[in-house]
């Protein structure tokens, strides 16, 4: 699913509300947890998943091409973690 089918499945879902009202909500969760990992937080949605940031030191790797020796410089990387609810809705059946 791609952003803008979320954003025209909450439309459907309620028709009460703007179409830009929709995307705005959906533009500004989004952010929230992008700023969140950003400062190094954790967000948690229960039944869904955590999202957090996972740290990779720097390390010597391997230009796949030529063989040669690269340096990888460290970094931070976004991480999720399915929570039950959504584990379990995967298995269901």
């Amino acid at each position: 699913m791609t952003k803008s089918e979320l954003i025209q499945r909450l439309a459907e879902r309620n028709p009460h509300l703007y179409l830009r009202d929709i995307e705005k909500i959906v533009d500004t969760v989004f952010e929230e947890i992008s700023q969140a990992l950003v400062r190094g937080n954790r967000v948690e949605l229960r039944g869904f998943g955590a999202f957090s940031v996972k740290h990779r030191e720097a390390r010597t790797g391997r230009n796949p091409r030529t063989g040669e020796t690269v340096h990888v410089e460290s970094k931070r990387l976004p991480f999720f973690k399915t929570g039950k609810g959504l584990r379990e809705k995967l298995n269901e059946g």
